[in-house]
């Protein structure tokens, strides 16, 4: 799947926020306050109506994504839904005091934990079961932070990280949402408390509370719509820009607090008054689907793009249509429609592990059929958690006591933190196994362990049993750019500002200066060069960046800013390069984005090929020699490490592909073929990758990517003694 679609996947299963209020909480009628709160005088048929439409939504956005490119807005849906009732709630009970925040946040833990963390807890037994050793730590490691309520920091961190972006979609990601509601309940009811006291201070209660909520969402709105157009993978899952949302419910709760426009049944209406409430919430509903519809993985979200799902929210929720008529309220009070906005929190919680674990326990691709059955089993399970552990544990007494609550959640929450510990410790750990034996084969320059098999037929074919790395350690195998030279952070410029992050590897006294120039795709031959400089004493200094090819002609990154960073580090790398005068350019690098005004990869090959020759003019002009290594075949549409770890006995069979079919355009390596000088020339090490025009996804007892495009960095070092001989060829090196 795309990264964007990925994003909106994990992203917008959220539905957290259905439990909140429960039916009996939303018909309670509370005491009067200085705030005279609207709280409705029966279950209000016209939002259980918004969240089964919304858990709709995104639950066919899941199962058939290019069938409803914009599900994902039901988020949005939930949102406003969420924050409009929790702060009817507090505005009837405005805390004044800390005891009142207690005993606040231990309502939404009886409402939230108990299915949470059972969902969790089975989510990881699942994973153990059929997931492929290669997802069991990621997924361990995010459910450790779903049980604390601070995964989507996690998600925001991997989706903004080139190669974590990449990732396969764990089963725990939708609980992102989950964090951000409960970070908003820990904040929001605080800033009640502190704006009720200043504004009693002041003598102007209501009037300090709704300037300060007004304050806070518009900041809010603010900076989603700037962060959105500046980072927007980690605007997706940041708390600031979604809190406006919450927040905009909110506000409409404390505008129509004491009007006596928004109660249930106690207020008289004409015919003609229902009848303008009606269209107006069937304006608001339409302005839901049309986003739905209309929105895809291109819209750039939050931002200004989600006011409308909001606003079209609020309006249906103000709008508070009669249930007669032609009014949406006497749709949404069908049975079918109230019993799924009454489940739709567990809905929400069992409906994506399903929709991730369903392959891998039927060793199928999701079809018709397929899709339908996850549906049932979601409605069964959700039910089914509905009245056995939500319900049961709202009602029982022994649960009601404040402190038995707290008791509750911190021991039930340790459990599950320390069996996601477990699995990712115990994963580690094997990890740590493979790498000292790889260290020990690589020593020992065993001919049968990576691409010098190809030069040895005696050699046993590889098997699962004898893999060097198993394919969980295989998925971290990345050479040491990735990680930089000491401090642990990455040597790659990144978007959007791509500020160059200069390293140095090798022998620190060596002899020859070699310059690594490129992507990922050229972070990717450090491992090689490493192998090299051991013994022939070279210092290595890198000049990379992530999804950016050393180019003039321009790559279209979302946010713009990030094409104009790229293209300004390319011509400044290009530049330094020249000054620092290295006795060998090595530059390796995948075309990873479009060029600007065209509309695929494809189309902008020739604008990258003409792009690439003013850098390789500008080296050779400088009297430097430089080495252009082909791109490396990969297969790009699936997980390499996955694939093996999913087929541990049929992975040559499963997993390989033909060298035609994994090759892929190279316009760096078409530009220095067309200069034709012996200053510039290619290296392709593609018959030592795809020996007999086969690409195997282990060579040698070795797997030879780390994910479905970058080279591992064991199989990366067995190339070293290939790539010295093809330079030395070249005329480049002695």
């Amino acid at each position: 799947m795309t990264r964007q679609w990925y994003v909106r996947a994990t992203a917008s299963a959220h539905f957290a926020f259905a439990p909140q209020l429960c039916p009996s909480d939303v018909s309670i009628v509370s005491k009067v306050t200085v705030l005279k709160p609207f709280v409705p005088r029966g279950l209000r048929r016209d939002i259980q109506g918004l969240r089964a439409m919304a858990v709709t939504l995104v639950v066919v956005y899941h199962l058939w994504p290019t069938r409803l490119s914009g599900g994902f807005i039901g988020v949005d849906v939930f949102f406003v839904i969420s924050g409009f009732l929790i702060t009817a709630h507090l505005l009837g009970h405005v805390p004044t005091r800390g005891s009142d925040l207690v005993a606040f946040w231990a309502r939404r833990i009886r409402r939230l934990l108990p299915a949470s963390l059972t969902v969790l807890a089975a989510t990881l037994v699942g994973t153990c079961l059929f997931l492929p050793e290669t997802q069991w730590r990621t997924t361990a490691d995010q459910a450790r932070a779903a049980a604390l309520y601070v995964i989507n920091w996690r998600l925001s961190s991997d989706a903004v990280d080139y190669l974590a972006a990449d990732n396969t979609a764990t089963p725990v990601q939708h609980f992102w949402s989950l964090s951000v509601e409960e970070q908003f309940y820990g904040f929001w009811p605080i800033l009640l408390l502190v704006l009720g006291l200043l504004g009693a201070a002041v003598g102007a209660r209501r009037a300090v509370i709704g300037v300060g909520l007004a304050v806070v969402v518009a900041t809010s709105f603010v900076y989603s719509v700037v962060h959105t157009a500046s980072v927007p993978a980690d605007a997706y899952f940041n708390t600031g820009t979604r809190m406006w949302e919450l927040g905009a419910g909110g506000l409409l709760a404390f505008c129509v607090a004491g009007s006596g426009t928004g109660t249930g049944g106690g207020t008289r209406r004409t015919v003609s008054r229902g009848r303008w409430r009606a269209a107006v919430a069937w304006a608001g509903l339409a302005l839901v689907a049309a986003t739905a519809v209309l929105y895809s993985d291109a819209t750039p979200f939050p931002g200004w793009q989600a006011a409308l799902p909001v606003l079209g929210t609020v309006a249906v929720i103000a709008a508070q249509a009669p249930d007669s008529g032609l009014s949406p309220t006497r749709v949404a009070a069908w049975r079918p429609v109230q019993g799924l906005g009454d489940i739709s929190y567990s809905v929400y919680l069992w409906h994506w592990p399903l929709i991730v674990l369903w392959p891998y326990a039927f060793n199928s691709t999701r079809g018709t059929f397929d899709n339908l059955a996850i549906i049932a089993a979601t409605l069964v399970l959700a039910t089914l958690t509905k009245r056995l552990v939500e319900d049961r544990f709202r009602t029982t007494a022994w649960s009601s006591r404040t402190g038995r609550t707290y008791g509750w959640a911190v021991i039930s929450m340790a459990v599950v933190v320390a069996a996601a510990l477990t699995v990712s410790t115990v994963t580690e750990h094997r990890s740590d196994q493979d790498i000292k034996r790889t260290a020990a084969l690589l020593a020992a320059h065993d001919p049968c362990v990576g691409a010098s098999v190809a030069d040895h037929p005696h050699c046993p074919a590889s098997t699962f049993d004898d893999l060097v790395r198993g394919p969980a350690a295989a998925s971290s195998d990345m050479s040491d750019a990735y990680r930089g030279a000491s401090d642990g952070k990455s040597c790659f410029a990144a978007a959007s500002g791509f500020r160059s992050i200069p390293c140095t590897f090798g022998d620190p006294d060596g002899t020859l200066d070699v310059a690594l120039v490129g992507n990922s795709h050229g972070g990717q031959w450090l491992p090689a060069l490493e192998a090299i400089a051991a013994t022939r004493h070279w210092r290595i200094h890198t000049y990379l960046a992530s999804a950016c090819a050393i180019n003039e002609t321009p790559q279209v990154f979302n946010p713009p800013a990030g094409t104009d960073g790229c293209l300004k580090w390319s011509r400044r790398t290009t530049k330094e390069v020249v000054r620092d005068a290295p006795d060998l350019v090595i530059v390796a690098a995948s075309v990873a984005r479009k060029a600007e005004g065209t509309a695929s990869l494809e189309a902008g090959a020739s604008q990258f090929k003409r792009g690439a020759l003013p850098v390789l003019r500008s080296w050779r002009n400088a009297g430097l020699k430089v080495a252009v290594i082909r791109d490396t075949p990969s297969p790009q549409k699936f997980n390499v490490p996955d694939c093996v770890a999913t087929h541990p006995s049929s992975f040559d069979s499963d997993c390989s592909g033909a060298a035609a079919d994994w090759l892929h355009p190279d316009p760096l390596a078409a530009a220095a073929r067309a200069l034709d000088d012996p200053h510039v020339r290619v290296v392709d090490l593609t018959p030592h990758i795809c020996p007999d025009g086969t690409c195997r996804p282990v060579i040698g007892n070795v797997i030879g990517w780390f994910d479905g495009s970058h080279l591992s960095a064991t199989f990366s070092s067995t190339l070293g003694p290939y790539l010295f001989r093809a330079l030395a060829e070249a005329g480049l090196v002695d």
